[in-house]
């Protein structure tokens, strides 16, 4: 890979700008998940270590270029110097004279966290008065935020190109992972891909047809393609006005010798319900006054074989209705069949989305997968093959 690491960068005295995603869950201004900044700890650390002084840049939620005290990232302050166990400073913006000044008033030792980006407008808007203003605080720029990274922001891809730049160790480890999965992947390479509506993941699909070797379609999305095979699903969600385009996809995948697979059984119910009355049929025979609301055993018995003959495996969206039991059978079936092979050292998991996550971590299969991305919309156009504009400019 063209990008640099941290090992690679002499830190020493240098004022290092670090890019983090610190975009954390809050509820009465307390921060009710340290997830990502807890991600963040150990890029800080190396940067002290090597005795840089590292200077956070950061956005919170979309105050679109205004400054919104609900927003502040003074909120965050207090979790992150609990994860870091560290002296922190908050600076009340991220340029100009205030920041400037704390710049140059930072000690060794010390870690600085600058406001948030998006209070001013050339941030998402990428100009180069926003990335001179930047760059001005610093000497070399470290990007540890991949979720970050399809967004051409002047703290993201801007100052990439302004400062020597380089991947912090979260960027490095998700980058590495995603080379490993779907750049240079060991094969037989598999994908699942689950969610409600074919035409959220079209380009996904679409994609990933022509670079794996199986394909396990899931969720309401498996519907629609039973539906372009003349299979009737009842009253389940299908976006029947999608068949065409998931009959390209079909022939797409036969032609680039990748195989789909749908389910064979299913598990159908009248109401959509926690413990709702439900039956498991072939998937031809879904009752015509019922849904389908999850993948069936047969179904997660054949996926865990195919997970077996493979060497990697990317996973994005549950099989089913994961929230509510009792469907959320074949997801956690085969996420701990996945869970299994990986800690076996057979397979390499990588998994990424919000729901994916989720539905990972309620199987109790999340820590066993080789890596989990936390990043929604990044891991996603990366999947589907786009180019991350954050990634891209730390090759430069």
């Amino acid at each position: 890979m063209a990008w640099k690491t941290l090992d690679q960068m002499e830190l020493n005295g240098k004022t290092v700008l670090v890019r983090v995603d610190i975009n954390v869950p809050l509820e009465n201004g307390l921060v009710t998940d340290t997830t990502r900044i807890e991600k963040i700890v150990p890029t800080i650390t190396s940067i002290l270590d090597k005795g840089g002084k590292p200077v956070l840049l950061a956005h919170f939620d979309r105050p679109k270029g205004k400054v919104v005290p609900e927003m502040s990232l003074s909120k965050v302050f207090p979790a992150l110097e609990k994860c870091l166990g560290r002296p922190i400073r908050f600076v009340e913006d991220c340029i100009g004279a205030v920041a400037e000044a704390a710049v140059a008033a930072q000690q060794p030792g010390e870690t600085l966290l600058l406001e948030n980006t998006r209070f001013h407008a050339g941030e998402e808007k990428n100009t180069p008065e926003m990335i001179a203003a930047l760059a001005k605080l610093g000497d070399i720029f470290v990007n540890d935020a991949f979720s970050a990274a399809h967004r051409a922001h002047a703290s993201t891809s801007g100052l990439a190109s302004a400062l020597p730049a380089c991947a912090g160790r979260q960027m490095e480890a998700e980058l590495q992972a995603l080379d490993a999965s779907l750049g240079h992947p060991k094969r037989p390479l598999a994908a699942v891909v689950g969610g409600a509506k074919v035409s959220t993941k079209l380009e996904l699909l679409s994609n990933l047809v022509t670079k794996v070797d199986h394909l396990i379609i899931g969720g309401g999305m498996a519907n629609t393609f039973l539906v372009t095979q003349g299979v009737e699903v009842g009253k389940s969600l299908a976006e029947r006005d999608m068949a065409p385009t998931a009959a390209a996809i079909l022939a797409r995948a036969k032609e680039a010798g990748c195989t789909i697979h749908l389910p064979v059984d299913v598990v159908v119910a009248r109401e959509f319900k926690a413990n709702a009355d439900h039956d498991v049929v072939a998937a031809a025979d879904c009752p015509a006054d019922a849904m389908i609301l999850d993948a069936g055993p047969k179904t997660a018995e054949a996926i865990a074989e195919v997970f077996a003959q493979c060497r990697t495996l990317i996973w994005n969206g549950p099989l089913g209705a994961f929230e509510i039991e009792p469907f959320d059978a074949a997801t956690n079936a085969a996420a701990k069949a996945a869970a299994e092979l990986t800690k076996a050292g057979k397979l390499i998991s990588v998994a990424g989305g919000g729901d994916t996550v989720a539905a990972l971590n309620k199987a109790g299969a999340a820590s066993d997968f080789t890596y989990i991305s936390t990043a929604g919309g990044a891991f996603l156009e990366w999947m589907e093959g786009k180019p991350l504009p954050g990634v891209d400019a730390l090759d430069q």
